[in-house]
């Protein structure tokens, strides 16, 4: 290339539209995502068979956002908890996390200058992932699921469900220690019988199992704490096998043959996390972004595990439904 070709090439390339020579030199946002809803499998690339992962895919492309271009994802999910750290350590830009409380503990002790986007977080404050709902004054924001508020609000649908049921047992974990206090105060108020159900391991569900019927419990209450959640298909399949109605808090236990969920729309939380991610890509501080709350709610019902539960649906259950899977 002789003297006179390199000026004409120097110069072309100063001349380009700014937009272009933008592009050339634009980072590619490395996004964390952690969900104990799936594999990491199913979590990978641009169309992921994960539904919570699309949706918040979705919600970047509503945003603009073209995956490849201008973001990729790191995900880990329920067979790789134990490696969420090293989401801090390959240093993504910013993690969109489950709000189950052990993945989201891992990444407190693991970084506290990542970003950290919480999609449904039962109660933050509560958690210590934040100061409050208006000011998180941390590394952590996104979105509180309403857990504890709506308690109440499913056992009534659960005892409607199965009105002859005389004692209603709640299974709940250590990652969700309010749990129990609220549904016990909400059991008292309105003179039903609940039975207490503690696991601290994913190993001792089977004999909690044993536990309910030993008591003689003929409905169940299933929260989506981290540890419950991760074992939807298992904690289903023994309500089946022992012939017990359960009322879950997300819908993802209804799509693997529960009988009926009533909670936020999960799907709709994590297309929501996407605008938390773009305010934080362009510079605002996650500890300047309030914590919001879920506008949707959705009552989901599956009519072939009533049937095969030999359960009658009443029609003000239906026809307050969402959904009904038949």
């Amino acid at each position: 290339m002789n003297r006179r070709e390199l000026i004409a090439l120097v110069g072309g390339a100063a001349a380009w539209p700014v937009t272009a020579r933008a592009q050339l030199t634009q980072k590619i946002a490395r996004i964390g995502i952690v969900s104990i809803g799936g594999s990491t499998a199913d979590m990978m690339g641009p169309l992921p068979p994960n539904r919570t992962v699309r949706a918040f895919l979705r919600g970047m492309a509503e945003l603009g956002y073209v995956y490849g271009r201008d973001f990729v994802t790191e995900p880990r999910g329920t067979d790789g908890i134990a490696t969420v750290a090293e989401l801090a350590a390959i240093h993504v830009d910013v993690i969109v996390a489950t709000g189950g409380g052990t993945a989201l503990s891992v990444l407190k002790q693991a970084t506290t200058t990542i970003p950290i986007v919480m999609t449904a977080a039962s109660d933050p404050v509560r958690q210590g992932f934040v100061q409050s709902f208006a000011r998180p004054g941390g590394n952590f924001t996104g979105m509180s699921m309403q857990t504890l508020d709506l308690t109440g609000k499913r056992l009534e649908l659960l005892k409607e469900l199965v009105p002859a049921a005389e004692v209603v047992a709640v299974l709940w974990d250590s990652t969700d220690s309010d749990l129990w206090p609220t549904a016990s105060a909400v059991g008292q108020a309105r003179g039903w019988k609940l039975l207490s159900v503690e696991i601290r391991d994913v190993t001792e569900i089977t004999a909690a199992f044993k536990t309910m019927l030993n008591a003689s419990a003929s409905a169940l209450l299933v929260p989506a704490s981290g540890l419950l959640f991760s074992q939807a298909s298992k904690i289903v399949e023994l309500t089946t096998l022992n012939r017990i109605p359960a009322m879950y808090e997300l819908r993802a236990f209804v799509d693997v043959g529960g009988l009926a969920s009533f909670g936020a729309d999960i799907d709709d939380i994590w297309r929501r996390a996407a605008t938390y991610v773009d305010k934080i890509l362009k510079g605002a501080s996650p500890a300047e972004l309030p914590i919001e709350q879920p506008t949707k709610f959705e009552l989901v019902i599956n009519k072939r595990t009533a049937a095969a539960l030999g359960l009658t649906m009443p029609p003000s259950i239906l026809i307050q439904a969402d959904e009904v899977i038949d």
